[in-house]
């Protein structure tokens, strides 16, 4: 099944992080079932060391599924083989009605950049990323030739979303 996928672009501290998780819980308050992936530019270990799950990543193991009867995960070791690609990615994440992707600059589904007076950089991104189809900042923009939405808006941003991608309107009792 190909997925609906919809990504959150922008420099450091641009608000990425906070536009997705405020995005996801405007949707999923509409009755639409939401995944993420977040790229992550560090090593980063969701694990704890002398979890039974951290032992058996340290013995070696590939992938250690971690399961309970509230959630699960699966965590894979690279073990020296490249970062997956986000298409390989995809395809391992059960169909939903959309999938949020945050970071993911250089990638071709279709963005919103997210700008912040204070980021870490402000050079705009939409010059040279033709996927980006819109900005939200929380300061004013000229000259741009993509819509602009306010980055506090959070319904607004959703509906652009659901209108861009095409999604079928949903209430939450659906």
């Amino acid at each position: 099944m190909t997925q609906t996928v919809f990504g959150i672009t922008g420099w450091k501290n641009s608000g990425k992080t906070t536009l997705v998780e405020r995005l996801v819980a405007e949707l999923t308050g509409r009755g639409y079932r939401i995944s993420t992936i977040k790229h992550a530019h560090h090593e980063f270990d969701i694990d704890r060391e002398g979890a039974d799950s951290y032992r058996h990543r340290q013995a070696g193991a590939i992938e250690v599924a971690l399961v309970s009867g509230y959630r699960w995960v699966l965590m894979h070791e690279l073990r020296g083989d490249d970062e997956p690609p986000l298409d390989a990615v995809l395809n391992r994440i059960t169909p939903c009605d959309l999938v949020l992707v945050e970071g993911y600059k250089s990638e071709a589904h279709a963005k919103i950049e997210a700008r912040r007076a204070n980021a870490s950089k402000t050079k705009p991104l939409t010059s040279g990323d033709p996927a980006i189809v819109a900005i939200a900042a929380d300061h004013a923009i000229e000259g741009e030739s993509v819509p602009v939405l306010d980055l506090n808006d959070i319904p607004a941003i959703a509906d652009f979303i659901i209108d861009y991608c095409q999604m079928p309107k949903r209430d939450a009792a659906e």
